[in-house]
């Protein structure tokens, strides 16, 4: 862990560059690499084709990130990270949302440690 999930709707598609944040967000949770594994970071984006935004009268768009992370992080280290994340979101999508009405928004999603299962030889390259 971390794991950080993007849905985003569809209108906005050929102008979100998706991939570009996913690398910016996976750039910023890897400089935190004191508090989470780089072995860990993930990142992925979820097209929404089905939804409705306010009363669905406009061409509204939205674009909600969920940041996962194991318990064990102080509440600072959870605030700085997640406000340096959101920071990037609002950057990224700055110039779209000067253009249309777009929604942004991003919660942290912090678990129990009990009840997960892992196993990813990813770290063994970050150890060397």
């Amino acid at each position: 862990m971390p794991h950080f999930i993007l849905e985003y709707t569809d209108n906005i598609k050929k102008e979100a560059k998706i991939p570009e944040l996913l690398k910016k967000v996976n750039d910023v949770l890897i400089s935190k690499s004191d508090i989470f594994p780089i072995g860990g970071v993930r990142s992925r984006a979820i097209e929404l084709k089905d939804y409705c935004v306010a009363d669905g009268s406009e061409d509204d768009a939205f674009v909600h990130g969920t940041l996962k992370i194991g318990a064990g992080r102080t509440e600072e280290d959870k605030k700085a990270v997640c406000d340096e994340i959101f920071a990037v979101m609002k950057d990224h999508f700055s110039i779209l949302f000067k253009r249309r009405y777009l929604a942004l928004s991003l919660e942290l999603y912090e678990f129990s440690e009990f009840g997960t299962y892992k196993y990813n030889n990813i770290h063994q390259r970050y150890k060397n």
